[in-house]
């Protein structure tokens, strides 16, 4: 049914592009603010889109996101990040202070806004939580691609968040 509604508005569509659509409007903030009560109890209320060309951009910047998410965009292959410090690699105690993120001593990634670094994705931030899910571990160089990576998604979610919504004000 939800399928035969949108398709009544802007025409064929695959389910793909509707997951798209939905990925996009759960990451406005403004839907978030307005319908935090109905989030809170997992049941929220997904608008229509108004239109075709209001839809194909929230499909566009969704799927943005979906492919940021699974790092599978090839934006998160361009690092903003730095890693200049020879050492050990180990975690201590991730520590943020002055755009770095130390993991140790004399380790840190380099050029990572607070506000990424405080940036909530659900009920925690993750640019925290995943280096004190690995406290006391040694990092590979896979890891150390891998949470650079996980920046450049978070920098790119913050951004696509502001551009759904400019297209999504006018259907919340």
């Amino acid at each position: 049914q939800i399928v035969k509604n949108i398709e009544s508005i802007v025409g064929k569509v695959k389910p793909e592009e509707i997951f798209d659509y939905v990925y996009a409007v759960l990451y406005s903030p403004a839907f978030r603010e307005k319908y935090k009560e109905f989030l809170k109890i997992e049941f929220p209320r997904i608008p229509y889109p108004k239109n075709p060309k209001d839809f194909t951009k929230l499909v566009v910047l969704g799927k943005k996101l979906r492919l940021l998410h699974l790092l599978e965009s090839e934006e998160v292959n361009d690092f903003i990040t730095t890693y200049p410090e020879p050492g050990s690699d180990t975690i201590d105690k991730p520590l943020y202070k002055d755009n770095k993120v130390y993991i140790n001593d004399s380790q840190y990634f380099g050029n990572i806004s607070n506000e990424i670094w405080e940036f909530y994705v659900g009920g925690y931030k993750p640019a925290q939580k995943w280096l004190q899910d690995r406290k006391t571990k040694k990092l590979t160089d896979s890891d150390l691609e891998h949470y650079q990576k996980i920046i450049v998604a978070l920098t790119e979610t913050k951004n696509i968040m502001a551009e759904v919504d400019n297209v999504l004000n006018e259907n919340i």
